[in-house]
């Protein structure tokens, strides 16, 4: 197991979230008709809100919020159908719990206006190769911003999933989304980095980055994890759909919890804030204690 270095994310409003004492558990709440476990679940507003209660209830600390399916070769979503899906849902949540809300997106006016309704933390799956301009916006708003590495758009991902040593390769990659996000005005303290499980990647690839996931801290930055229910699951499993990879999802966010992971996102909250509750107090019977980080 590897020790885990503390930081403090500052939010808007003068909130901060402490990272490093604990795994933070982020829930996952997609506002889309063809995500690849829960396409269609929430798409009435009252439903959706319903939902993310609940995964506060279950043991979640962020809400997700995603109103465009990002999975491998799905189709965009432009970004008025996006701000229409998410945005109630939002502001509904925002008034009704103190649990931090996340946006899922990579665009830039879906970040600004999800921001001005109570989202604290912007979730990009491109590391700002989509949109750049989402980065005024973390710097604006002040809210936190999630850098997670991927390659091409999801229709060719796979195309790009070439590398002499993913994990050396993924490292530099989200160096340089760094780069791109303070070049833009956006603080160092405000970035979390994700390695992308399943994005540009083939099974093996996501495996090496899961297991050597503590190569990636030496960024110095907090990580997310989000192995849950991806398919490079289903390589030892064999061929199961998203909601029957669950005993694999817990496997995955244990070895995340082990390797030092910061927050991991779930599906399934309930469960996995358990698989994280276990996985902690054995980190404690190792005194695996955190290490005081910047910021």
């Amino acid at each position: 197991m590897t020790a885990r270095t503390s930081y403090r994310l500052p939010l808007p409003g003068g909130r901060v979230l402490e990272l490093g004492e604990r795994t933070v558990v982020m829930g996952i709440l997609n506002i889309t008709p063809d995500s690849f476990s829960d396409g269609g679940t929430h798409l009435d507003v009252d439903r959706a809100v319903a939902a993310g209660l609940r995964m506060v209830a279950e043991g979640a600390d962020i809400l997700d919020i995603g109103g465009e399916s990002t999975r491998p070769g799905a189709e965009s979503v432009g970004a008025d159908e996006e701000l229409r899906r998410v945005l109630p849902v939002v502001e509904k949540l925002a008034s009704l719990t103190p649990a931090l809300l996340s946006i899922d997106t990579y665009k830039a006016v879906v970040g600004r206006e999800a921001a001005a309704r109570g989202a604290s933390i912007i979730n990009d799956i491109s590391g700002l190769l989509y949109d750049p301009d989402l980065a005024e916006v973390a710097a604006e708003t002040g809210t936190a911003l999630i850098l997670m590495h991927t390659r091409g758009r999801s229709h060719e991902m796979y195309e790009l999933a070439v590398y002499d040593d993913v994990v050396t390769e993924v490292r530099a990659e989200l160096e340089t989304a760094v780069a791109r996000a303070t070049s833009a005005g956006v603080a160092r303290e405000q970035i979390v980095l994700d390695p992308g499980f399943g994005f540009a990647k083939r099974a093996g690839h996501s495996y090496s980055l899961l297991a050597r996931l503590p190569e990636l801290a030496s960024l110095g930055l907090p990580l997310l994890s989000g192995p849950s229910r991806k398919s490079f699951l289903k390589e030892p499993l064999g061929e199961r759909l998203p909601a029957e990879r669950e005993w694999g999802t817990a496997a995955a966010v244990a070895a995340s919890v082990f390797a030092g992971a910061h927050i991991v996102r779930v599906h399934n909250v309930a469960a996995m804030a358990d698989v994280v509750r276990v996985a902690e107090r054995i980190r404690a019977a190792g005194d695996f204690s955190p290490r005081q980080g910047p910021g």
